[in-house]
């Protein structure tokens, strides 16, 4: 029986089975390395792991480049290809601009690196706009927010899929300016950021991604040594396990040290080789021209720059040329290796620098350093590694990690991380925050009868403080309204130059408004002061979340109007660990320190009050606030340390009678109001919201513009494309063998008009208008087209019916057979399976038959839907008879009577047992003779036995 199932259902897996996809919600997310020069992106789907996009051009890496033509927008390569000839309206580079004024160093510096562009200052914000014309000007925000734009689109295409969240990476060094101008490029794109992630950090996340299983208590210090084409930075980063409250143990990378140089990176050195071959082509003086007053001459040599350091990288000497450089004239010029290390002497010597300045900040030395990695594309210059390895005192650099991929990947780790739809494996992150952030206010002090103003700072951040995290700080000597600034700390650790290029160290001013008010109303209550509540989150950076008055009154207890239930309910919570809300917890850790008491250069922990709100990171090497929590009186009395209640239980009897209990202390209350906090920005403005709307309908209409002229050119290639592709289809033999020559003629002549059409007209012809050209060509040879197709496909159609037809007969024929020994099936499902495989024998060869008569000219009446038709209501008769095969229960042969006897002793004892226990258990009643039921019955209960089953 068992083999019959078996053959059944083996022959099903002969027919065709459509398997339907479950719809997936759009999920995926994006990661971009938003570099200098080049810019990364990365996306996880399901299904689809951490992969990075390719753009159009099928490259890994697209470059950060816009160009702005009268009539349309062209990016990455298309747009670096354009450098060199409208250098004016190609912009590169200009993440130099963001977050930073117009007199910034800078800024000046890079217009007068680039003498093309047109930049003006914005009169609202300070800060640097590109003019294009008297109407139209253009902020860096706007112009990043159109790469960001494209680096979606480049995503979505390959994900297949809408995609709106992403993480940014941003270099280390940025300040709070610098990140909140990303985070408004990426609002006009439309994305919503999950995370702006310092590069260093993810390059450091992927690094142990990778290499979970060799991380684990021990502390592990990696030095990454990052040179890109902007900027170097070095980063010391130590591994480790650590417990987490939600995932039980799990790896860690903490940020111990940061070190950098701004202006230290590949593309310096291409400016020192660009304006080392503009030299050599005005000495050969083949041209009148100074070549460096050529805008598109020097781009042309910047380009060629970048190529010749690349190839002297892997060769001692390379020869620069260019066709047609300036004025017709070629250039042609050796550079060595030997050369290029010259020219960039100053620059090797800057190598070492962000080593020196990393150890330094984590308070470390080179012994205690695992291993240093390079990461960058500037790393690979020979000269960088040999001084890097001198500098580290290592036997070797490591280079186990892909220099230019690292931290697109570990960005979109981190993505997907933070999004709800995936889960994936916790790794903690505990990033630094690179400049210490302070609050400075004034206050005024009387000593010795004189008054004066007392200028105080309280670190609110020190440098290198990971984030994300929360604090409060506490004004207690303030009645009225007054003001504070938020301001960068100590920024010594800076160069004279970086300190330049930092710009404003002024970060907020902030007004308060209500506190005489609030005290007027709360005369009668004890001040614990005015709270701060401050906030630095994921992308660090730094927010005034809410300030708040609070106060503390004395509630009386009324134990006597406390109902029975009431008590029961307290003593219920208490036995269940209830304690005090956590409003009352709250108050509890709330400091409220004189502020005289704290040094006027330095911090507290005082001061300050670290909350850690759920899903934030914690500190596991800084502990929490451990003063004493300000208890009530009452839970003090009755709560005693257990070794003072030993003590006195030994002195118990050389101590004279206790005296009595002291009452309790009344209970407090915590009351708070809300304090209006007018916040002013003294670094560099944010866009105004009126502004923001401006650009982002700006941005749109470019989006729109550039979708309608992708739409126009795409219906014009595609009527070009069909006109063509049907012209020569008419002198095929196949087409030609299904059409009339009057057929033919009459579809050439639409072809050539419309032909004639797009070349005097198409040019000026809308979308619209070419889609309805397109239509009525097709609508035209729709009925040719169809004839040829359905003859196509007959020949695979006919083959499929006829195997089903052929395997259809086989298991009709295999049913049959076990019909009489056990009826599976019914008479009447074969008969109706035996119907349908003869009617569609017949349907077929009279069809075939009937379109033979016709001549081939002629709209045919085989049609590959009917065929399909047939072939779907064989199959579905087909898979029903082989779904009852597969769950249907077999009844067991039942048990001959020689079997029975052979082994009649045996069963006779153990019914005997199995009668004796169920009479013992049973209540005692009248006996009654127990017949043993016919063989017949017996089987039939055995196969109904619903523990009895059988799987194929």
């Amino acid at each position: 029986m068992a083999l019959w199932r078996r053959t059944l259902c083996a022959l099903g897996t002969l027919f065709l089975m459509t398997l339907l996809p479950s719809p997936t919600e759009a999920v995926a997310v994006m990661s971009v390395d938003l570099g200098f020069e080049w810019m990364k992106v990365a996306i996880v789907k399901p299904g689809v792991p951490m992969e990075i996009v390719l753009n159009k051009e099928s490259r890994r890496k697209t470059p950060c480049a816009v160009t702005l033509k009268e009539n349309e927008r062209l990016f990455g390569d298309s747009a670096a290809g354009m450098a060199a000839k409208i250098p004016r309206v190609t912009f590169r580079f200009f993440q130099d601009l963001l977050g930073k004024r117009a007199e910034n160093p800078q800024v000046e510096e890079f217009i007068k690196q680039r003498p093309e562009y047109s930049v003006v200052t914005d009169d609202a914000r300070g800060t640097a706009l590109f003019k294009l014309s008297e109407d139209l000007v253009y902020s860096p925000e706007e112009l990043l927010a159109m790469m960001l734009n494209y680096s979606r689109g480049l995503a979505e295409e390959f994900a297949e899929q809408p995609i709106k969240d992403t993480v940014i990476t941003v270099p280390a060094f940025f300040n709070q300016a610098e990140r909140r101008a990303i985070l408004q490029a990426a609002k006009l794109a439309g994305l919503k950021v999950l995370q702006l992630i310092n590069d260093n950090t993810a390059v450091a996340l992927n690094y142990g991604v990778f290499r979970r299983k060799d991380i684990n208590a021990t502390a592990q210090s990696i030095m990454f040594y990052d040179m890109g084409s902007r900027s170097t930075s070095c980063t010391i980063v130590t591994y480790q396990t650590t417990k987490t409250k939600d995932f039980g143990i799990q790896p860690q990378l903490q940020i111990r040290g940061v070190g950098f140089d701004r202006s230290l990176g590949g593309f310096e050195i291409d400016l020192r080789l660009r304006n080392h071959l503009a030299q050599l082509f005005n000495e050969q003086k083949k041209s009148k021209k100074d070549v460096r007053e050529n805008p598109r001459a020097m781009a042309k040599l910047l380009k060629e720059a970048n190529r010749v350091k690349t190839i002297l990288s892997a060769n001692n000497d390379h020869m620069a040329q260019i066709e047609g450089l300036m004025d017709d004239v070629d250039f042609k010029a050796k550079v060595t290796r030997q050369d290029l290390e010259e020219l960039c002497g100053d620059l090797f010597e800057r190598v070492s620098s962000p080593v020196q300045k990393a150890l330094s900040s984590a308070e470390m030395n080179m012994d205690e350093i695992d291993q240093v990695i390079i990461v960058g594309g500037s790393t690979r210059i020979p000269k960088v590694q040999e001084l890097l390895l001198k500098a580290v005192g290592k036997d070797e650099l490591g280079k186990n990690i892909n220099a230019d991929e690292a931290a697109a990947m570990g960005a979109v780790y981190q993505a997907a991380a933070l999004s709800k739809a995936f889960k994936v494996k916790p790794f903690v992150v505990r990033d630094a925050a690179v400049y210490p952030i302070q609050v400075e206010f004034t206050r005024e002090v009387e000593e010795e009868n004189v008054k004066s103003l007392k200028h105080n700072k309280r670190i609110l951040f020190q440098r290198l403080a990971p984030y994300p995290q929360r604090k409060v700080i506490t004004f207690n000597r303030y009645t009225d309204d007054f003001d504070f600034n938020i301001n960068y700390g100590d920024l010594s650790f800076l160069s004279a130059e970086d300190l330049k290029i930092f710009g404003s160290v002024n970060l907020t001013t902030v007004k308060l408004s209500g506190v005489g008010e609030s005290f007027q109303k709360k005369a009668d209550y004890e001040s614990k002061g005015i709270k701060a509540h401050f906030n630095m989150d994921e992308s660090g950076i730094l927010s005034l979340d809410r300030v708040e008055a609070v106060f503390e009154t004395v509630v009386e207890e009324k134990p006597e109007q406390e109902s029975t239930l009431t008590k029961l309910g307290n003593t219920i919570s208490s036995l269940f660990g209830g304690g005090s809300s956590t409003a009352e917890k709250e108050n509890a850790t709330d400091t409220v320190q004189e502020e005289e008491e704290v040094p006027t250069e330095a911090t507290k922990e005082d001061d300050q009050e670290s909350t850690a709100q759920a899903g934030e990171q914690k500190d596991p090497d800084t502990k929490e606030d451990k003063k004493p929590e300000e208890k009530k009186e009452g839970e003090k009395v009755e709560s005693q340390d257990t070794k003072e209640k030993e003590a006195a239980a030994k002195e118990e009897t050389a101590k004279p009678p206790e005296e009595p209990k002291k009452p309790p202390a009344p209970k407090k209350q915590k009351l708070v109001d809300e304090i209006g906090a007018d916040q002013t920005v003294n670094d560099v403005p944010d866009l105004a919201e009126e502004e923001l709307k401006k650009s982002a309908k700006k941005l749109q209409d470019l989006t729109e513009r550039d979708l309608e002229k992708h739409e126009r050119e795409k219906a014009a290639n595609s009527l070009e494309a069909f006109i063509f592709e049907t012209q020569d289809k008419l002198e095929q033999n196949e087409f030609r063998k299904v059409s009339t020559e009057e057929q033919r003629g009459e579809i050439v002549s639409k072809l050539g008009k419309a032909s004639t059409w797009l070349e005097d007209e198409g040019f000026t012809a809308t979308t619209k208008e070419l889609k309805e050209k397109l239509s009525e060509l097709k609508k035209a040879c729709k009925a040719l087209f169809f004839k040829v197709e359905e003859r196509r496909k007959w020949p695979e159609k006919l083959a499929v019916l006829d195997s089903l037809l052929n395997h259809s007969s086989i298991f009709l024929k295999s049913a049959r057979m076990i019909l009489d020994e056990e009826p599976i099936f019914t008479e009447v499902e074969l008969n109706t399976l035996d119907k349908l495989i003869n009617d569609t024998w017949i349907w077929k060869n009279e069809t075939l038959a009937e379109q033979a008569k016709l001549p081939a000219t002629e709209k045919p009446v085989l049609l590959c839907k009917d065929i399909e038709q047939k072939q779907a209501a064989l199959d579905r008769e087909i898979q029903y008879l082989l779904n009852k095969a597969k769950f249907s229960k077999p009844k067991p042969k039942p048990k001959s009577n020689t079997t029975k006897s052979d082994n009649g002793d045996k069963n006779t004892t153990e019914s005997a047992e199995k009668t004796t226990k169920e009479s013992a258990e049973a209540p005692p009643s009248d006996p009654e003779p127990v017949q043993e039921p016919p063989v017949e019955q017996l089987a039939g209960s055995e196969a109904g036995n619903p523990g009895h089953t059988e799987e194929f």
